[in-house]
């Protein structure tokens, strides 16, 4: 993959959908979150026209206050989750990215404050929106020892969401593939923000 990765969806969309394509405009992997589901349910897929599944994520219960996201491969086999932390991401996003039950990535917001400027400026008629569209979150996702793998900044856009994802460190593949699930899990449920 050639970095930065770029992560857009629409605004306005009944099930949402994203897609990923890395720095030469080349299309990664496809995403659609299955509509009317108790329980969130997203398909990963290889190609545009949704017929060639790769991952699956699913969620282990039907509140995400604090809910385990699970990756499974097309063929079933378990590629680890993403855990949303409840409490602590009342003050700012936190979701650990677990591997064979231990934490391997922790994502946060790195500057927690705007979110709460966000939430107290959008209770104003106009101002609200004027704040959302300018206030955009930046998330940094780090080893458990503080090694920083990645940034994801959320991009300024109108009727289209985007997302920029730069590498800052290497990784084994896997950990990379990992990481990038838990992220895309990671925006859809922080996709209204900024």
């Amino acid at each position: 993959m050639q970095y930065p990765l770029d992560v857009r969806f629409k605004i306005f969309a009944l099930a949402s959908q994203i897609s990923v394509r890395d720095a030469t405009g080349q299309p990664l992997m496809f995403v659609k979150q299955k509509m009317f589901k108790l329980k969130e349910h997203v398909v990963v897929y290889s190609d545009a026209e949704h017929q060639q599944p790769i991952f699956e994520i699913k969620a282990d219960r039907m509140i995400d206050f604090s809910a385990n996201y699970s990756f499974t491969s097309s063929d079933g086999v378990p590629w680890g989750a993403v855990r949303r932390q409840g409490r602590k991401s009342l003050w700012s996003a936190h979701y650990d990215v677990i591997q064979d039950g231990r934490v391997d990535m922790t994502i946060r917001e790195e500057k927690p404050w705007k979110r709460l400027v966000e939430s107290l400026l959008g209770e104003i008629p106009i101002v609200g929106i004027a704040a959302v569209i300018m206030i955009n979150p930046t998330y940094l996702v780090t080893r458990p020892n503080g090694e920083l793998l990645w940034r994801v900044l959320k991009k300024r856009t109108f009727l289209e969401g985007r997302f920029v994802i730069e590498k800052i460190a290497d990784m084994p593949e896997d950990d990379e593939l990992r990481g990038l699930l838990a992220l895309i899990m990671m925006i859809l449920l922080e996709r209204r923000r900024g």
